[in-house]
């Protein structure tokens, strides 16, 4: 088992792929895929697992399963038709991330969908127990490989950038739900997992502590947003991560979690709730 920095962009700790016994989970982006390739030694992995179908996670699996066309893919039932039919996924993006789609994560190539083994949560596929994570995305999903105790948890663990421990919840829009993403980490608590990996960035050796740390930042965070606007939030939060971060981690840690996004996916979480409660 080991992490690979994709090293994204030419930069490290920002994006992780793991491997785990021939298997990969989120190999990252099409940009940075020539950096797997070669760390894995070009060899076809045994299967893709993602924990999500976001950009800096899994835009990179269509080129994989174009290069080794019998590859297994497994991801969440609601995730799997946009790996397959990209275009809603595609069109999403482009108005998230204009003319610099490409240059951040690559070309996004269809899956075909006899390649693709949808999830519910609740399978053990591959010595991998799935569990339904929503929260950061409406589709994600977490692994517990269970010979080691191993969490393979996507975003819903947060970012921590070694060697640091600030930890920050990534909020894009469209999916964020508070209340569901806490849900999902008190799963994660009660799987009493021995280690987490994290896609951005490595292994966190203290699960329990790591996770109440991400309910509490997850919170602070969202009542944060509700209270200001999407200036002065963004700066707040640049200058909370410049005073605890060096230049250098801090570069990286505002590369795995662009503090442009994350204003829009918390304050679209509370218009949300507000029409709920309205209704």
């Amino acid at each position: 088992m080991r992490v690979i920095d994709v090293e994204h962009l030419g930069r490290p700790h920002v994006i992780g792929c793991w491997e785990v016994d021939g298997m990969l989970v989120d190999p990252g982006p099409e940009s940075s895929l020539h950096t797997v390739l070669e760390k894995i030694g070009d060899q076809q992995p045994e299967a893709v697992l993602l924990t999500h179908i976001h950009l800096d996670h899994a835009a990179a699996v269509g080129a994989m399963v174009a290069r080794w066309p019998d590859l297994p893919v497994y991801v969440h039932e609601r995730g799997a038709p946009h790996m397959i039919d990209p275009s809603r996924l595609l069109a999403s993006a482009e108005r998230l991330y204009g003319d610099k789609l490409e240059y951040l994560w690559g070309k996004i190539q269809p899956i075909p969908a006899a390649n693709v083994t949808t999830l519910a949560g609740g399978e053990t596929i591959r010595g991998m127990r799935v569990a339904y994570t929503p929260g950061h995305a409406s589709h994600h999903v977490c692994y517990l490989h269970e010979e080691t105790g191993t969490a393979f948890v996507g975003d819903t663990a947060a970012c921590r950038i070694p060697p640091t421990n600030l930890v920050i919840p990534p909020t894009p829009p469209p999916d964020i739900d508070v209340e569901l993403w806490e849900e999902s980490i008190d799963l994660l608590e009660a799987w009493a997992p021995e280690k987490l990996a994290l896609t951005h960035f490595g292994m966190i050796d203290d699960p329990i502590p790591h996770l109440a740390e991400t309910r509490s930042r997850l919170r602070e965070e969202a009542e944060r947003v509700r209270e200001l606007d999407e200036p002065t939030y963004e700066a707040d939060l640049q200058g909370r991560i410049k005073a605890q971060l060096s230049p250098e981690v801090a570069d990286e840690m505002f590369q795995a979690v662009p503090t442009a996004y994350q204003w829009s996916g918390l304050d679209r979480y509370w218009r949300k709730k507000a029409e709920r409660e309205a209704s």
